[in-house]
């Protein structure tokens, strides 16, 4: 039983940490005026028939604050390149030079930071609510385990347990809000 309630607790903890994970993910892509090559880094180009990762076709690199440098391996792969940032709506304008992709990346007006900011609590709240339902599975399962003759002490210790990840997850979601929201603010 306890290695089955264990198992119960590490399925839920697993989920949280996804749920951190991709909020990671969603945060980084979330740009704060400051250029990095994470911006682009979701950028599928249509290379020979086949959609793939923009880093797999080109170099990326950050030569200042404002810019994000692109240098193909192939020099055919300009146009493709060009193309897929444009179509991925990320708000970039791109600029060649036949030979280097330039993306020069605008400073944030205040409104602007505003609704980012926005966006980063939703992402956070979206975040919250996956660690609020592998919480309620978890507490789900243990409540199934009780009707097959789970002790009613065990199970409740299994759900303080899952609050207990709950609230640590919880706490590391609101941390990366503040972060970004700190790297956003500022000017």
């Amino acid at each position: 039983m306890q290695e089955d309630i264990q198992f119960i607790l590490d399925t839920a903890e697993e989920s949280m940490n996804n749920a951190i994970s991709h909020l990671e993910k969603e945060l980084t892509g979330i740009r704060a005026g400051k250029a990095s090559p994470k911006m682009i880094i979701s950028v599928m180009v249509d290379y020979y028939g086949t959609d793939t990762p923009i880093s797999q076709v080109a170099n990326l690199s950050t030569p200042d604050a404002r810019t994000i440098a692109i240098q193909p391996w192939e020099k055919t792969m300009i146009e493709p390149i060009e193309r897929a940032i444009i179509n991925s709506n990320l708000g970039f304008n791109p600029d060649n030079n036949g030979e280097i992709i330039r993306i020069n990346i605008p400073a944030l007006t205040e409104e602007r930071r505003r609704d980012l900011t926005k966006q980063v609590h939703a992402e956070g709240e979206t975040a919250k609510i996956s660690i609020r339902n592998a919480r309620r599975e978890a507490i789900d399962e243990l409540k199934k385990m009780q009707k097959d003759g789970l002790s009613e002490d065990l199970e409740k210790d299994g759900e303080a347990e899952a609050q207990k990840l709950t609230d640590k997850y919880y706490k590391q979601v609101e941390e990366q809000i503040a972060e970004k929201e700190k790297d956003l603010m500022t000017i």
